[in-house]
């Protein structure tokens, strides 16, 4: 269970006998009257609303105080909420929480998801259109890459670092490189022909992106082909603000640890039934990607 897992050696064991109801989550509740979570703009603001909508209704009842979601504009939002602290909770990419870190943002994650099959990471890949005579990357010299944005963890920073061990510079490769703003977008601009790659997520054939977008009637599977996926790449983290009170931590990772069992049908919606439960992790857990942002910084260094 979440909770038992993150007691043990960390800050928050203390807190967790402290929960709603004693004196010191009235005091918290005083200083919080609302917890705004924000999350990245993965796919359309009123997909996410209605895949966050739920839980946040969950948060609320358990924690005894008003949530408000946020849906961002941008992955850069998120981060920019979280460093003037009008973002309390927040559910990041890999790479977004890293750029956080690497400038300076006091967040602590301290939850991710398990895959239905157990595993805790997904892949980026490159899609092209399934009518497309692309088969390698190497055919796509001189056409136009769709990426996700920026901060993106498989739309963006794990593309970058794939084609450079491939030695291409973007910029120099293709005709274009366009940021589309989300997963969807990207897969949206490939099928209007605007660009003959894009970047997206994908944990299995029937968990990415693009399933969530044919059940929801905006793409179609078969108009689809992968050309190249990366390494596993960790889940993407739930972060706090380091400076929240322990005791609202606590209240926090208890109500996600039990979250998949006592509002499953939030839980589920999260992932459209693909997850099987939320993992206590650190910041440890993530320093990969952290150092994967330091080396795509140097990257943009050498290359500028």
């Amino acid at each position: 269970m979440l909770n038992r897992r993150l007691a043990l050696g960390t800050a928050l064991a203390a807190g967790l006998v402290t929960l709603a109801g004693t004196a010191g989550a009235q005091s918290w509740k005083a200083q919080y009257p609302e917890l705004v979570f924000a999350v990245i703009p993965a796919e359309n603001a009123s997909g996410v609303t209605e895949r966050y909508g739920p839980f946040m209704e969950y948060l609320a009842k358990e924690l005894g105080t008003k949530v408000t979601l946020r849906v961002a504009n941008d992955y850069a939002a998120v981060i920019e909420g979280q460093r003037n602290g009008s973002i309390h909770l927040a559910g990041y990419g890999p790479a977004s929480y890293a750029r956080a870190i690497v400038t300076g943002v006091k967040v602590e994650p301290f939850a991710t998801t398990v895959n239905a099959d157990g595993t805790i990471g997904y892949y980026s890949v490159f899609y092209v259109r399934t009518d497309s005579p692309y088969k390698t990357i190497d055919d796509l010299k001189g056409k136009n890459l769709g990426l996700v944005d920026p901060n993106s963890t498989s739309g963006n920073n794990v593309p970058r670092f794939a084609l450079n061990k491939m030695k291409i510079n973007p910029e120099n490769f293709f005709a274009h490189v366009t940021y589309t703003g989300s997963h969807e977008n990207a897969l949206i601009a490939l099928q209007q022909k605007t660009v003959d790659v894009a970047a997206n997520w994908w944990n299995s054939d029937d968990d990415s992106n693009l399933t969530r977008m044919a059940t929801k009637g905006l793409a179609k599977k078969d108009d689809y082909r992968i050309i190249y996926k990366s390494d596993l790449i960790p889940n993407s983290p739930f972060a706090y603000l380091a400076t929240l009170p322990p005791d609202l931590k606590a209240a926090i990772v208890k109500a996600f640890d039990e979250a998949p069992t006592k509002a499953k049908a939030a839980f589920d919606r999260l992932s459209d039934g693909k997850d099987r439960e939320f993992k206590a992790v650190d910041a440890q857990y993530y320093e990969p990607v952290v150092e994967l942002i330091k080396f795509i910084d140097q990257l943009r260094k050498q290359k500028s």
